[in-house]
């Protein structure tokens, strides 16, 4: 399997903007997907977004249009461009490694949007 740490997260007014990033403790190139998801205080844990070794992407319909998900292979590390954040953007971000057989959660961090 493999570890992820999560990174990139803070407070941030409406409107304005983070990129997270994760970082993987080996080489990603034979993943088959990462993906984050986000859960905020007394909701369920949601994808947000997800991309294949071979490019493909998919993004919640609550994102699509305002986060980029990408992922650098060289530096074992996925990242995630939020932009336009809103209030609801707020939640615990999570980094998920997705394998034909297994699947790896990072620890989180924390997204805050307020004014």
């Amino acid at each position: 399997q493999v570890q992820l740490v999560e990174s990139g997260g803070g407070l941030v007014q409406p409107g304005g903007s983070l990129r997270l990033s994760c970082a993987a403790s080996r080489s990603i190139f034979s993943i088959y997907a990462m993906a984050w998801y986000r859960q905020a205080p007394g909701k369920e844990r949601e994808l947000v977004a997800r991309i294949t070794n071979g490019g493909i992407t998919n993004y919640a319909d609550a994102v699509k249009g305002r986060f980029t998900i990408s992922r650098d292979n060289a530096k074992n590390t996925v990242y995630l461009q939020m932009n336009s954040l809103k209030p609801e953007d707020a939640a615990v971000y999570y980094c998920y490694a997705e394998a034909v057989t297994w699947g790896s959660w990072g620890q989180g961090t924390q997204v805050t949007v307020s004014s």
